[in-house]
């Protein structure tokens, strides 16, 4: 579990490993043996966290392809491993999510994040601002990295010499300084970081935007004016984290949440099942919450598998609050030492 989830170890790999030391344990039996434990044990713990999430001001979702061979469609068919984690901001108590589903649709988050309210971080991605519509105490904020990029990639076309006389890279430039002023408020409370925000951040935002419109109607090539229409279109989003010290500026720290989930998924390419991408998700979830509260991965599995099936039979779940990875109950060993 560890070696595939935490370390990106394709079960053929293990299997190999495991025969060479003589221990005839197929990729099979080590598939189904996660599927049980996904689904009959830690699958509490997920859903544990799942309602932990909601208490959260902040969130932030991003989702990616994933291929699983067995699940009723074409072969090649597309489905998506979807991911919801606690807010930047919040070093403490981090939660990050996996949910696996066989489309991108508006329904899987409008299920996922139904008893949620609050701010939702995301790139970008339409479904999310349906969401918005659809609820009055929901908010979407946008993502100025994928901003940026659009501009990064209009300004891949402008040739060398010319570069630094085009548009493109005016506007990356102001985008830099945005940042820069943002990166000076990163020790500030999120009351203080607000208050900066407004004065030293705002104007700079609103620049931007005043120099986009007046320049829209003069865009030529067709990178520079998909640039130009994303960022305008999403300039509502882009503008949600100068009204609230807790929201990023960006959706980088989901796209760090799932990647893990993509280095795995090169190695070992699909799925096999819809049963095994279901635990997938569980597993996975675990892995990457005990990763980011600083947690050793196989020595919180280990204490976890240990301790859930426990409880199985009982109906107080309040034994969970001792198991989330930043419960002083945890043993000492699970944690990382302290740089």
């Amino acid at each position: 579990m560890n070696g595939k989830y935490a370390n990106a170890v394709p079960l053929y790999r293990l299997e190999q490993e495991f025969i060479r030391y003589g221990l005839p344990i197929t990729r099979q039996n080590m598939a189904n043996w996660m599927i049980r434990l996904g689904e009959e044990y830690l699958s509490v713990l997920y859903d544990h966290l799942h309602s932990l999430l909601y208490g959260y001001h902040v969130i932030q979702a991003d989702e990616t392809p994933v291929l699983v061979n067995r699940d009723g469609r074409s072969a090649g068919s597309k489905s998506y491993m979807w991911v919801y984690r606690s807010g930047h901001m919040y070093p403490e108590k981090q939660i990050i999510l996996y949910e696996y589903q066989r489309t991108r649709n508006a329904s899987h988050p409008r299920e996922f994040l139904k008893d949620y309210s609050g701010i939702c971080v995301t790139d970008g991605y339409q479904v999310y601002h349906t969401l918005e519509k659809e609820r009055e105490d929901l908010i979407i904020a946008g993502c100025w990295v994928h901003a940026r990029r659009r501009f990064d990639e209009a300004l891949a076309v402008v040739p060398k010499e010319s570069r630094k006389e085009s548009a493109s890279f005016l506007i990356i430039k102001q985008i830099q300084a945005i940042y820069r002023e943002e990166g000076k408020l990163k020790e500030l409370s999120s009351k203080e970081r607000l208050v900066q925000r407004q004065v030293v951040v705002k104007p700079l935002v609103d620049a931007l935007f005043v120099y986009l419109k007046q320049h829209e109607s003069e865009v030529g090539t067709e990178k520079l004016r998909a640039a130009f229409t994303y960022a305008l279109n999403q300039e509502k989003y882009l503008r949600v984290f100068l009204t609230d010290g807790d929201v990023p500026m960006d959706n980088n720290a989901s796209e760090r949440a799932i990647r893990g989930f993509c280095v795995g998924k090169k190695n070992w390419q699909m799925i096999d099942t819809i049963n095994g991408a279901k635990s997938s998700d569980i597993i996975y979830s675990i892995a990457e919450t005990a990763k980011a509260n600083n947690l050793k991965p196989y020595e919180y599995f280990e204490y976890l598998l240990t301790e859930i099936p426990k409880h199985m039979d009982d109906t107080d779940r309040s034994f969970l609050n001792d198991l989330v990875p930043w419960s002083e109950k945890l043993p000492e060993n699970i944690r990382k030492p302290k740089n």
